[in-house]
C-alpha cells in the first residue's frame, strides 16, 4: 500500500476513535481527554513523536510513551486499516496466538486463562498491551511480573509467568520479523535495538534523542543480527531494571540498552 493510501486509511480513524477505542485498547484511556482537545485523529498519529507526547498530550511517563508509540507502530504495519487490525484481532479472540496486535483487555484475559487472575487488574490502565510485549524487546518477564504486581518471593509464580512468557512470545517475535519484511518494512525498529531477544547489542554507544526512529522503514539489520527465531529461553533474560525494586536490580546483571525509543532506558510500568 502506498503512503498516499496509507494515509487514507489513517483519515478514516476520527478523533473520537482514537480517543475512546483505540486508548482503551493500547490500555491508556487516563489520556483521552487530552487526545481529545487536542483532536488527535489517524494523520495526526501518523506523525506524533515522543515529544509532542510529553510536551502537548502530558504523558510523561516514559513506559507511557513507549506503549503509545508501539500502538503506533502497529498501526503503521497494518497500513492504518482498522479493518484488518479487527479482522486479526478476531482471530485470536478465542486462541492464544498473534499477540501482535492483542488489546490491552485481551492482554488481561490471557493472564487470567495462565491462572494468575488475581494479579489481573494490575494491569488496568497500565500501557502494557500486545506491541509492547513483542515489538518492546525489553519488555521480558521480570517487566511482565513488576506489572502484575507479582513480589519477587513468589518464586514458583514467576516461574509460571515464565514459562507462559516464553512459549506466547518467542515465535510471536520471530513472526513479526518476518511479516515486518513480507510487506516491505523492513525489519521492525524496536527489534533491531538487541540481537536476539532480551539480550543486549554489541555496540555501547549511548543512545541519541530520535522520536521518528520507531518509524524508520527497510532499515538494515545490524552486523550480526540472524533471521532466525532465537531461543525462548532468551526471554528471560534481563533489560534494564532502574526502575524496578531494590532487590530486583541487586541480582540483575548489568543495564543494557535495546529500548524501544531512544532516551527511553528504564523499565516504568505503572497504571498511576
Amino acid at each position: 500500500m502506498s503512503r498516499v493510501e496509507s494515509l487514507s486509511k489513517a483519515s478514516d480513524m476520527d478523533h473520537h476513535w482514537v480517543a475512546k477505542a483505540w486508548l482503551s485498547d493500547v490500555g491508556l484511556p487516563q489520556y483521552s481527554q487530552a487526545f481529545h482537545t487536542h483532536l488527535v485523529d489517524g494523520r495526526m498519529l501518523n506523525s506524533l513523536t515522543r515529544r509532542d507526547l510529553e510536551r502537548h498530550l502530558n504523558v510523561t511517563k516514559k513506559f507511557h510513551q513507549a506503549s503509545l508509540l508501539l500502538g503506533i507502530e502497529l498501526l503503521h504495519s497494518l497500513s492504518f486499516d482498522k479493518e484488518a487490525l479487527q479482522a486479526r484481532r478476531t482471530q485470536c479472540e478465542h486462541q492464544h496466538v498473534d499477540p501482535l496486535v492483542w488489546t490491552s483487555h485481551r492482554v488481561i484475559r490471557w493472564v487470567r486463562d495462565i491462572d494468575l487472575k488475581e494479579f489481573a487488574d494490575g494491569l488496568q490502565n497500565s500501557g502494557v498491551h500486545g506491541a509492547v510485549m513483542v515489538l518492546d524487546p525489553s519488555f521480558n518477564t521480570d517487566a511482565m511480573a513488576v506489572a502484575l504486581g507479582i513480589p519477587n518471593s513468589k518464586h514458583m509464580i514467576r516461574r509460571h509467568l515464565i514459562e507462559e512468557m516464553k512459549s506466547l512470545i518467542g515465535p510471536a517475535r520471530a513472526n513479526a520479523k518476518q511479516d515486518y519484511e513480507r510487506v516491505g518494512l523492513g525489519t521492525p525498529p524496536t527489534l533491531l535495538r538487541q540481537s536476539s531477544l532480551g539480550r543486549p547489542p554489541n555496540s555501547t554507544g549511548r543512545h541519541t534523542d530520535d522520536e521518528a526512529s520507531l518509524r524508520r522503514r527497510a532499515v538494515k539489520p545490524p552486523v550480526g543480527f540472524s533471521p532466525k527465531g532465537r531461543s525462548s529461553r532468551d526471554l528471560s533474560c534481563h533489560g534494564s531494571y532502574s526502575s524496578l525494586p531494590r532487590e530486583v536490580r541487586e541480582e540483575a546483571p548489568a543495564s543494557t540498552e535495546g529500548s524501544p525509543i531512544r532516551g527511553y532506558t528504564s523499565i516504568e510500568v505503572t497504571n498511576v
